[in-house]
């Protein structure tokens, strides 16, 4: 990897930072909820009646699954108990669309590994409860007062981040399912080619930024969320953390850079390896990342937008935990942990005050290569891109309490086996990203756009 320079930072001591806005007014939050809601099926409109069924992996759900679950949830945790009399749309589907809830009095979970055989409710049955839904949730929130919507403005945010997780998850999961297809089918055309096609003009991208370290002081910081604006209970609580004095590469791991350790022969030297990993590599027998494949010389991609030719100056994605980890054993470096990644947000957030990134707005559908000239001296690609690895285990911050009741089950009881990554992605949406996010998967998970951003000690 090659170093050009290191930039240093001291640590904004004892400054709790938020990046959410204030509070919504009910008119802002009522046009996200219909933003949100419509986005979601935007998303789905590229896909034939069969693409909404099929379930590639047991850890996928069919597209269908996802538009009726994040309906089945605005009914069951905000219709059901707090609109009298509300009569609900099908009660079958409290058994087939909860996810993960055993909580009493919420319903047994369909079994997940067999979504995709559930041909019934029909797409379009599909669509008619998600519009008897937003009729009466609209209806409902029009007819709040002050004080209760005061009270239940949480609960919608909540509500309307998990259809936006969702909106993701409907993306790297349709991916998945059309990159085992022989037929190699597409499911959109990025915003460059559809340009492209209508004889639109792009100048040239400016060269690929050279990697370089960028110093941060050891100290004591503040990480977390600090209770202003929408974040998910764990992010919180706001707490101090002590930290050495670290290194953050300046931007993520390219796919040429990565192939010069898959060329190094490192998915056959277990040396680079931890030992989970290791058995992974042997038992999927891994050998470059998810949707990577080399035909003749070439390494090719299978896209959302196309089945291409791998660019070398792109971020590397569809890598797993251990993947990265044996990469930046490879290089010389290592994952940052997470607290390290979000003080450099914080940082980096404090001088410019806007989160940069690139998102699912721009319709890429793929990270984009750090090309970005006016940005030469800061940290690129922190948000959006990819997920970033960190090598810190998911559990739970000092002095974390899950809510009580079924909600209490989001996120806490998942505090095992997983590890944390931060920033976002290509397929994330803006509004949904924040510095605090935490975001978890199982080591060895690769459908979603995750890649690697290197650290070192100092």
């Amino acid at each position: 990897m090659t170093t050009t320079h290191t930039t240093s930072y001291s640590p904004p001591y004892a400054i709790p930072h938020s990046q959410q806005p204030a509070a919504s007014t009910p008119e802002n939050l009522i046009e996200h909820y219909q933003n949100v809601r419509r986005t979601t099926e935007q998303l789905c409109q590229p896909l034939a009646t069969e693409d909404y069924v099929v379930q590639s992996m047991p850890d996928a759900s069919p597209a269908k699954w996802h538009l009726a679950h994040t309906s089945w949830f605005f009914e069951t945790f905000i219709l059901v108990p707090y609109v009298p009399g509300y009569a609900v749309f099908n009660p079958a589907y409290d058994y087939l669309l909860n996810s993960y809830y055993v909580t009493i009095g919420v319903g047994k979970p369909y079994d997940r590994p067999r979504r995709g055989l559930l041909t019934r409710p029909t797409v379009a049955e599909v669509y008619e409860y998600r519009r008897y839904v937003n009729d009466r949730m609209l209806a409902w929130m029009d007819r709040l007062d002050e004080a209760s919507w005061r009270s239940m403005q949480p609960l919608i945010e909540l509500g309307l981040h998990h259809e936006q997780q969702h909106q993701e998850l409907i993306l790297t999961d349709i991916k998945h399912a059309f990159s085992i297809n022989p037929l190699q089918p597409v499911y959109a055309p990025s915003s460059a080619e559809r340009a492209s096609s209508q004889g639109l003009d792009f100048r040239k991208p400016a060269p690929l930024q050279p990697l370089s370290w960028k110093r941060f002081d050891g100290g004591l910081y503040w990480i977390g969320h600090d209770g202003h604006g929408f974040a998910y209970d764990n992010e919180s609580p706001n707490h101090r953390v002590f930290v050495e004095p670290f290194e953050l590469a300046s931007r993520l791991v390219t796919n040429g850079e990565y192939l010069q350790f898959i060329e190094d022969g490192g998915y056959r030297q277990p040396r680079f390896w931890l030992s989970d990993g290791w058995t992974a590599v042997q038992e999927h027998k891994w050998q470059g990342p998810l949707y990577a494949f080399k035909q003749g010389n070439q390494w090719w991609l299978h896209t959302l937008t196309a089945v291409r030719p791998a660019l070398m100056d792109e971020p590397v994605c569809h890598i797993s935990y251990y993947e990265a980890d044996a990469y930046a054993r490879w290089a010389h470096a290592r994952l940052s942990t997470e607290a390290e990644w979000e003080i450099a947000a914080r940082t980096v957030l404090t001088l410019c005050h806007t989160i940069l990134g690139h998102f699912v707005e721009e319709k890429n559908l793929h990270p984009i290569s750090a090309n970005d000239a006016s940005q030469s001296d800061e940290l690129l690609q922190l948000f959006g891109d990819a997920w970033e690895w960190t090598q810190s285990p998911y559990s739970p911050y000092p002095g974390f309490a899950p809510a009580t009741g079924a909600l209490g089950e989001y996120n806490g009881k998942f505090m095992c086996n997983q590890f944390v990554l931060r920033g976002g992605s290509c397929a994330t949406p803006a509004s949904h990203i924040r510095a605090t996010y935490r975001n978890f998967f199982a080591p060895a998970a690769r459908w979603q756009f995750t890649g690697i951003r290197l650290a070192r000690s100092i």
